[in-house]
C-alpha cells in the first residue's frame, strides 16, 4: 500500500469541506497531519488542548487531531489528563513521520546561529544534532510559534526547529533537513469526534481505547489485567500516571485489539471491571494500518 492509499486507509470518515482543530500555530506538526489524513478539510489552530476539545464540543470543528506520543519522546504531557474529561471520543489514529528542520532568517548560515528555539519534545529529539553544534536550546510552547517567533526577532543568530510548512509559512529557510536523531521518529495522534462510532471488525483491525483505575489492594493490577491474558486479548500499549498530589491515586490507560462486542473483550472487560474502580472507554476505532507495516516491538 502506497502512503496515499495508507492515509486515506487510515481516516474514518468525515463530512467533506468540514474543519479538523489542532493545538498550536499555523505551520505546526499537528496541522501536516490534519492535511494529511483530511486534505479536503480547513484546519483551525487552537491555543491550548484544552481550546481544540472545545472547538469540537462548540461546532467550530468537526474533529480535532490530538498527538498523544511520539516513537523517540514518550508521551504527550497533559493529554492523559486531558482524554477523559474532554467529552470527545476517540474515532480514528493517524501517524505522523516526523522530519525536524532547522530554520533561519533568510541569509542567515549555520555559523551565523547560536540559539534554537522549538518545544520541548522537538528540542529532545534533536538531541544529538544540538549538541555536536553547541547551539542553545530554548524551549517554546510549540514547534511552529517558535518559527514564528524568529521570523519576528529578525536576528540572524536565532533559529527554529520546525516542520517545512512553518518554513514556508513564516518565510524562513532550511538550514539544515531532516536533523532529528532517530530515523524512526514518528507521532500518533488520535482524532477525536463529538459522538462515537462503532466500526465493524469484520472490515479491518478494530482498536478500543480506555482509562480504568484499580482499587488500592494487593495484587488489583495482576487481577484486573488477568481476563486479558486468560482470554486471548492483546494490551498495545499499557501506562499509569498520578490523579492527585499525594501519589495515592493511578489512572490507566490502555489501548487493545478488539471491540468490545466480540465476546474476548467484552470477558475480559467484565473480568477489569470487578477489579476495577472505574472503566471509561474513550473510543473504539478501526487501526490505522500504519500499525501493520511496523515490525515486532514497536516504530
Amino acid at each position: 500500500m502506497s502512503e496515499a492509499e495508507t492515509m486515506m486507509a487510515e481516516r474514518p470518515a468525515a463530512k467533506a469541506g468540514g474543519v479538523i482543530a489542532f493545538q498550536g500555530e499555523p505551520g505546526a506538526y499537528s496541522e501536516m497531519a490534519c492535511r494529511a489524513a483530511y486534505p479536503d478539510h480547513e484546519t483551525l489552530a487552537c491555543g491550548s488542548f484544552e481550546d481544540t476539545f472545545a472547538a469540537v464540543t462548540n461546532d467550530r470543528a468537526a474533529l480535532a487531531m490530538i498527538p498523544i506520543e511520539n516513537s523517540s519522546a514518550g508521551r504527550v504531557a497533559d493529554i492523559h489528563h486531558l482524554l477523559p474529561e474532554g467529552g470527545l471520543h476517540i474515532v480514528g489514529e493517524h501517524f505522523q513521520k516526523v522530519n525536524h528542520q532547522l530554520l533561519a532568517l533568510p541569509g542567515a548560515s549555520l555559523e551565523s546561529v547560536g540559539a534554537v528555539h522549538s518545544h520541548i519534545q522537538a528540542l529532545t529529539q534533536c538531541r544529538a544534532f544540538l549538541r555536536s553544534r553547541g547551539l542553545k536550546p530554548e524551549v517554546h510552547a510549540d514547534t511552529a510559534g517558535a518559527a514564528a517567533e524568529v521570523a519576528r526577532l529578525g536576528d540572524p543568530s536565532q533559529a527554529a526547529i520546525a516542520s517545512a510548512l512553518a518554513a514556508e509559512t513564516y518565510g524562513l529557510q532550511i538550514l539544515a533537513s531532516d536533523i532529528e536523531d532517530a530515523e524512526h521518529n514518528t507521532t500518533r495522534f488520535v482524532i477525536m469526534s463529538k459522538e462515537p462510532i462503532d466500526p465493524d471488525p469484520g472490515e479491518g483491525p478494530v482498536v478500543t481505547t480506555f482509562v480504568f483505575r484499580v482499587r488500592s489492594v494487593p495484587a488489583s493490577l495482576y487481577k484486573a489485567l488477568g481476563g486479558f491474558a486468560t482470554n486471548g486479548v492483546n494490551i498495545t500499549k499499557l501506562e499509569s500516571y498520578i490523579l492527585d498530589g499525594a501519589f495515592t491515586v493511578a489512572q490507566f490507560y490502555a489501548d487493545i485489539e478488539g471491540h468490545p462486542d466480540q465476546l474476548s473483550v467484552r470477558l475480559a472487560l467484565e473480568e477489569l471491571s470487578f477489579f476495577s474502580r472505574q472503566v471509561h472507554i474513550l473510543g473504539v476505532y478501526h487501526a490505522s494500518p500504519f500499525r501493520a507495516q511496523v515490525p515486532s516491538g514497536g516504530f
